[in-house]
């Protein structure tokens, strides 16, 4: 393989006769499946590479290395919060018991699993202090649709279905909120910030009534802002009739310090591929568990994980809808928080709530005099900036500075997140990362801030010491490349040059 190779794809590296395993003869008799298959059979073999063993090797380390994960460098994406996840997790996950059963066989041979879905349940319950939960969901957007959903059903149990068609959404919340609420069959109504960033509690008062189902509400936001008033904008809702929505984004900034529960949740979603140091990014995969009050735990998909005497099995609730994923959730991801919650205990996961809200903090006073920081007031697990400023005196916008931040080994945080904040950074340290690496973020923003004076041209070409240069992202977009094509002498899809 040739320094030129490492640009090329698998199949461009390909030569005939190539291979890279030496399988030994089979001793079971062959079966023609294209008899079979019939008119479904395929017609001609399947155009596979064929590279050596240490080519395939020494491609694929190589596009590991091109790719920017959370142990390349600091990676300070808001509200997704990309943190560590400990190696003891994963290796955890791979225990025998653990990755080499199957989800059909009969529970009572996996009497293992089953109890850790149970003690995790259970720890969940206490970290949210509501009254159950399910492992079903795969991602919080599945936990916020498994809960809405919930409350359709309780509202239809009741003979309340048809008033009850409103669910109110901050306009800070995130995308999946809105979306969670119409698929579900309700419509929305958006509450407005106040300057200070928060929930306008005078706005939810005017708009709630006899058509409210319920509220929707992130908290910490996804500004980094506790909303102080949530319980007393819980009450309103209950007052009228509604149920409330905690979503768990943010979770990792209160856990051990309060819950969704005291808060006065009827029902809330954990992200365990975030909070609880599963694998995160990539689309997948994720679990998002969703806990609820005891008037909704009937409703809730299932099956779920219960204990008769001193054995375990799967139950589904009374009148639950169904599953929502196939199985009992992703149960690897789950594996890896229970054992992280079991390393960490209570005390250890209040100290990283108070790690991440010390780091958020940290981080954003070193940088607040570089940028504009729409709120003043004290973070939790994020911070936003603004650069409306940046953009109108020297052209450069919150993408620029995010591309730039590459050059210099840290991912580039959220951008143009919340809404409420124009050319928006949204920057989430976590409490995994070091002083030493927080100073080094700092110095990287204002470095970048000041060549943004000095030198915006610098700023708005990059990243420039990335293997992928600047994309054209409108021609990317519009018209994707999706499969490789074999033409000996193919082309550079257009929108991916360098």
């Amino acid at each position: 393989m040739i320094l030129q190779d490492y640009d090329k794809l698998i199949f461009e590296i390909s030569s005939q006769g190539h291979t890279g395993y030496d399988m030994p003869k089979s001793e079971v008799e062959e079966y023609d499946l294209d008899a079979e298959l019939g008119e479904y059979s395929r017609k001609e073999p399947a155009r596979l590479p064929e590279v050596s063993e240490l080519q395939i090797l020494r491609h694929y380390t190589q596009l590991s290395n091109r790719n920017f994960g959370v142990e390349s460098g600091p990676y300070p994406l808001g509200s997704c919060t990309m943190k560590y996840n400990p190696k003891v997790n994963e290796n955890i996950a791979a225990m025998d018991g653990f990755a080499n059963i199957h989800p059909l066989q009969d529970p009572e041979t996996a009497q293992g699993a089953l109890q850790l879905m149970y003690e995790l349940q259970e720890s969940l319950q206490e970290i949210t202090q509501l009254d159950t939960i399910t492992l079903q969901p795969a991602a919080g957007a599945q936990g916020e649709l498994a809960a809405i959903l919930a409350f359709k059903a309780y509202f239809e149990s009741i003979g309340e279905l048809e008033q009850r068609r409103v669910i109110l959404i901050p306009d800070s919340a995130h995308g999946t909120n809105p979306a969670t609420a119409m698929v579900a069959g309700f419509e929305t109504i958006e509450l407005p910030s106040t300057p200070e960033g928060i929930i306008d509690v005078e706005a939810v008062r005017a708009a709630v009534g006899p058509d409210t189902a319920g509220i929707m509400i992130t908290n910490p936001s996804t500004a980094g802002l506790f909303e102080r008033d949530a319980k007393e904008i819980v009450d309103i809702v209950h007052e009228a009739g509604g149920l409330a929505y905690y979503d768990g984004a943010n979770l990792n900034a209160i856990m051990g310090i309060t819950s969704p529960g005291a808060m006065g949740f009827d029902a809330c979603h954990l992200n365990l591929h975030k909070t609880f140091t599963g694998p995160h990014g990539g689309g997948g995969p994720g679990s998002g568990p969703i806990g609820v009050v005891e008037k909704l735990a009937p409703f809730l998909p299932g099956p779920n994980v219960a204990k008769e005497g001193d054995k375990y099995v799967f139950v589904m609730p009374e009148k639950s809808f169904g599953r929502v994923k196939g199985n009992y959730g992703n149960f690897g991801v789950n594996v890896r928080a229970y054992s992280y919650i079991r390393a960490m205990g209570p005390d250890g996961l209040r100290r990283a709530s108070e790690d991440a809200v010390l780091n958020a903090n940290y981080l954003r006073v070193l940088v607040k005099d570089h940028f504009d920081a729409p709120f003043e007031s004290f973070n939790k697990n994020d911070f936003v900036l603004n650069l409306t400023r940046h953009k109108k005196e020297y052209g450069v916008n919150a993408k620029d500075v995010g591309k730039r931040m590459l050059d210099y080994g840290v991912h580039a945080p959220t951008t143009y997140f919340p809404l409420i904040v124009e050319e928006c950074l949204m920057v989430e340290p976590t409490e995994t990362e070091s002083k030493r690496d927080l100073d080094y973020v700092a110095d990287v923003l204002i470095k970048i801030a000041q060549e943004a004076v000095e030198n915006p041209e610098l700023v708005q070409s990059a990243p420039h010491n990335t293997p992928v240069r600047r994309l054209d992202e409108a021609a990317a977009s519009r018209k994707p490349v999706l499969k490789f094509a074999f033409e000996e002498h193919a082309t550079k899809p257009e929108g991916l040059q360098e």
